[in-house]
């Protein structure tokens, strides 16, 4: 049997897929060729979905040694559900909903497996996770901006653009799909500019690259408008209609001379004043921004520096010219009632065992390490979906202690066998992607998609959505909203008069996968703006410590997916079989650290040993390890989240992993 099915994970193309199943298994995943996006391949983790499910959990499991053990018991739903259901019953008659916290984000993208389980946490008055691990930064630079998280349509780049400029994102590894758009610009006469603090494959890509020290980024973007306002090569018309406060950013960037830039940043002067030329020049400039520019502490200010340079060109004004973050904000659905969240307005309060609380806590999940370890009153019970908090979250370490406490009931909703799976009192198998109803936006393209069930679930699996449904009824809870199906939410996130979504409705989706929202053409979305350029962006630039001179950066490694493929022996090899650390000559000599040699990893909170490469592909006094690892694969059994800390950017609450400071030194055996 072959179908189609749109790709659960956490990346801007939601792939649309054909699936090959055997006896309602998995043995084979294709590009859908009729995608207009997708055109026909999927990415080298995608292709190995099939080896990531072949030890999938079928069965639910009940703790029976200690914590992180991993040592389980086979039980009945029946027995899981009324076991969790007592505990939690007992924790809220005691101590009230705030004692709850789910920890979640984005195993899945569909948005009712997604989102829609949150509406149980909601009812009863759980603390609030503030999803912030990965995108809110940028999310919040970008709204301060700009406002709604639009950009320009890729599918009018190869025609209309003549500069791309991708800054901060190895995009040929976690935006692949937009790479045939970029390549029929540059048959079309487009250069490809990458500005990165390490060489990847999009520097390999790019016509040139311009390394930079890291966390320097608005330096850069204020040096370079400064050679625009300089040289007479911003347009003026555009942002006298369409802009803000650009007299306050011009005398700002006055300040930030190229000369001044170069020293902050490591970018030669000549190298900023031609990029500013040729730039000023091209004016249809098509600025891929990623997140990785944003995990520092002053990540928010370097996006808005950087994403601003599109305006100054006028650039906004052409087919597929201006700046891309995300699309997400191009999907105008009806969200009132995804997961529950007319009941965090105080709204429709509801019969049953608890009552929203109006004075909902609110949890950073970047703090989980101290909302384990420190909060008060405590969270006394975790349930962790989508996620593999033990190896993503920020102070490993700390994270660790809190889920060995013997008090804290933990309930893990899980595919496979992750970290933090082996630290739950109550493991759940979850269903796979085309086993349950799903609705599918995107954050890099404008297509919506809907995924039917194409197999029975396997052993016992079952949904997320299922297993809070159950729970809220053993809660005896009556909100309406909680026991809704898949297709009750996508009516309902579909219930939109909305020109964007017109002559899209669940039936069509249902038939045909997937539907492009009816955009303007040209999409032109900030044409006429509006544009804030004030107050004008701060350069915080990422700074070491004496003790720990190196700055790390834990960038994607191409064939992993957050955590998702940790598991796939295939892939783990095909990036080496373990975590190397890239470190520059210069660096290593200084520290009499040789070539895959093993190395201590010391930061403020923490430790790791790795193999050492040394290669020119970091910037002096940069570290660079891809790719965020099970810990089964490292040499010490540690991941590197033991060495990073739960500082926040300046906007969004975001995380600064790219900001870690460290120094290295090579391991002594005794």
């Amino acid at each position: 049997m072959k179908a189609r099915a749109t790709c659960p994970l956490d990346c801007p193309d939601a792939c649309s897929l054909l699936l090959t199943l055997e006896g309602g298994r998995l043995v084979r995943v294709e590009g859908d060729p009729a995608h207009p996006f997708t055109r026909g391949y999927a990415c080298a983790k995608t292709y190995r979905y099939p080896e990531r499910v072949k030890a999938r959990l079928l069965y639910p499991l009940r703790r029976v040694g200690r914590k992180g053990e991993g040592r389980f018991e086979r039980i009945s739903w029946e027995e899981a559900l009324d076991g969790i259901a007592e505990r939690l019953k007992a924790i809220l008659d005691a101590h009230g909903g705030e004692a709850v916290l789910p920890y979640h984000y984005a195993g899945t993208m569909g948005l009712v497996e997604n989102q829609h389980p949150l509406a149980f946490f909601r009812a009863i008055g759980a603390s609030e996770l503030l999803e912030t691990i990965c995108s809110s930064a940028g999310s919040a630079a970008w709204e301060m901006t700009y406002g709604p998280r639009l950009a320009p349509d890729p599918e009018e780049i190869p025609e209309n653009v003549r500069y791309l400029l991708l800054w901060g994102i190895n995009s040929l590894s976690t935006n692949s799909h937009l790479t045939p758009f970029l390549k029929a610009a540059r048959r079309r006469g487009a250069k490809v500019v990458h500005i990165d603090p390490y060489e990847n494959l999009t520097s390999r890509f790019a016509d040139e690259h311009l390394k930079l020290r890291p966390g320097t980024d608005a330096a850069l973007a204020y040096a370079l408008a400064h050679v625009l306002f300089r040289e007479g090569l911003v347009d003026r018309a555009y942002l006298e209609e369409a802009a803000t406060g650009v007299e306050a950013f011009q005398e700002e960037a006055e300040g930030w001379t190229p000369r001044r830039a170069s020293a902050l940043t490591g970018v030669p002067e000549e190298a900023i004043e031609r990029l500013a030329r040729e730039l000023g020049e091209a004016k249809r400039v098509f600025l891929r921004v990623g997140y990785g520019m944003t995990r520092h502490p002053g990540g928010g200010n370097a996006l808005r520096a950087v994403i601003l340079l599109p305006a100054l060109l006028g650039a906004w004004r052409h087919p597929g010219c201006g700046a891309m973050l995300s699309t997400s904000g191009a999907f105008p659905l009806n969200k009132r009632f995804l997961g529950g969240r007319h009941l965090l307005e105080g709204e429709h309060p509801h019969e049953g065992y608890f009552r929203p609380n109006p004075r909902v806590r609110r949890v950073n999940m970047n703090e989980l390490a101290s909302a384990l370890t420190a909060l008060d009153p405590p969270i006394r019970a975790l349930f962790v979906f989508n996620s593999n908090p033990l190896v993503v979250a920020p102070n490993t370490g700390r994270v660790k202690e809190g889920l060995l406490r013997e008090d804290l009931l933990t309930v893990v909703l899980e595919q496979v066998m992750t970290e933090t799976a082996r630290y739950a009192d109550y493991l759940l198998p979850a269903t796979l992607f085309y086993e349950h109803p799903d609705l599918y936006t995107s954050y890099g393209h404008y297509y919506l998609s809907w995924n039917e069930p194409l197999a029975e679930p396997e052993g016992k699996a079952r949904p997320n959505t299922w297993v809070f449904r159950e729970l809220a009824r053993r809660l005896g809870l009556k909100e309406p909203t909680l026991y809704w199906e898949a297709e009750a939410v996508a009516r309902s996130l579909l219930d939109v008069d909305h020109p964007y979504l017109e002559g899209i409705s669940l039936e069509r989706l249902k038939r045909e996968g997937f539907a492009k929202l009816r955009l303007p053409k040209p999409f032109l979305p900030f044409a006429q703006g509006p544009v804030r350029f004030s107050p004008p962006p701060e350069v915080i630039p990422t700074e070491p410590l004496p003790d720990y001179p190196l700055i790390l950066l834990t960038p994607p490694a191409h064939r992993f997916l957050n955590t998702t493929y940790g598991n796939v022996r295939e892939l783990v090899e095909a990036e080496g079989g373990e975590p190397r650390l890239l470190i520059h000559p210069l660096d290593a000599e200084a520290r009499g650290v040789t070539d895959g040699a093993l190395v201590h990893i010391r930061s403020p909170w923490g430790q790791v040993v790795r193999k050492a490469k040394l290669t020119e592909a970091p910037v002096p006094g940069t570290v660079v390890l891809e790719g965020t690892w099970w810990e089964g694969w490292t040499p010490d059994g540690k991941g590197i989240n033991h060495l990073t800390s739960e500082r926040l950017t300046d906007l969004g609450g975001g995380s600064t992993f790219h900001s870690t400071p460290v120094e290295v030194e090579p391991l002594r055996l005794a």
